[in-house]
């Protein structure tokens, strides 16, 4: 277990405050077939665990959701070792029973991005992944079990809609949502997941509700600057808590990595070109995704 690399993805916050407790830290640069990923990796050790951090927007939050590098990210993990990730990503409520601060461990998503790279294999052939099921059940199993016993209210399920941004939604589109059967409204999850079943790594997501979105009002009693104030004080006591969780489970007994898991085989039966049509140069450019 010393030797096994969990990949994080997250915010500023979440990095900064992981930075803290690790040793053997490093800073990895690294370049990939889909470009450079946000920023250097953060590689360290927590316990018996060693990371390898992604700060998803980049240093100073400079990249919008349509910008984030989602498949250099992914591909520079995969590339480093990484065979499960965990991520984190605000996001705005769609239901009352998750209020702002509390944490969801999503399992489905409704992908409404358009302008975003959503697959490895456009230059290789038909790449067909199975995505019923987008989360690992296994990786979001080991999290349900850690977090049960915490004080932290965190919600074992739910729907993540991810909308492209990086405008918010409209009052009808909040509502649409909500008829979709949507619980969160967020501009980061997708294609993140996509990428990461491609890929063959065992993918989890811990979302954290900053607050409501726009279906429900507002107090109107209350200025501009002290709803931002308001939504900005969640969001870190959601990140306080999803980091909370995310050190509980790197420090428990769970198995994270599993060499038999069904996301680590998913390309086993998804290329539908024939093999003597895919290009061989395309092939071995794309080799870490295989492995």
């Amino acid at each position: 277990m010393a030797q096994e690399l969990v990949g994080i993805i997250g915010g500023t916050g979440l990095g900064d405050a992981l930075a803290g407790q690790l040793s053997a830290v490093e800073f990895r640069e690294m370049d990939t077939p889909f470009g450079k990923p946000s920023g250097p990796i953060l590689l360290g050790t927590l316990g018996t665990r060693r990371i390898a951090f992604v700060n998803r927007h980049g240093e100073g939050h400079k990249l919008g959701p349509s910008q984030v590098p989602y498949a250099a990210n992914i591909f520079a993990l995969k590339e480093l070792g990484v065979h499960a990730v965990i991520a984190s990503g605000a996001v705005g409520s769609l239901r009352d029973k998750i209020a702002p601060g509390h944490l969801v461990l999503v399992n489905q998503f409704i992908d409404r991005t358009f302008r975003r790279t959503n697959t490895f294999f456009a230059r290789f052939g038909a790449v067909h992944g199975e995505m019923a099921d987008p989360v690992c059940t296994r990786l979001r199993e080991a999290l349900i079990h850690v977090a049960t016993p915490l004080d932290v209210t965190t919600h074992l399920d739910g729907t993540y809609v991810c909308m492209e941004g990086p405008q918010f939604s409209t009052r009808a589109e909040s509502r649409m949502h909500q008829n979709w059967g949507g619980d969160l409204i967020g501009m980061t999850a997708m294609p993140e997941a996509k990428l990461a079943r491609e890929a063959q790594m065992c993918y989890a997501l811990v979302a954290l509700a900053s607050d409501y979105d726009c279906w429900r009002p507002h107090d109107p009693s209350k200025g501009r600057q002290t709803l931002l104030q308001e939504i900005l004080s969640n969001l870190k006591t959601a990140t306080d808590n999803s980091l909370r969780l995310i050190q509980t489970l790197l420090a428990s007994r769970e198995q994270l990595v599993n060499e038999e898991c069904p996301c680590r085989k998913s390309l086993e039966l998804a290329v539908w070109t024939n093999p003597s049509w895919l290009d061989p140069d395309e092939k071995e450019r794309l080799m870490t995704l295989f492995e």
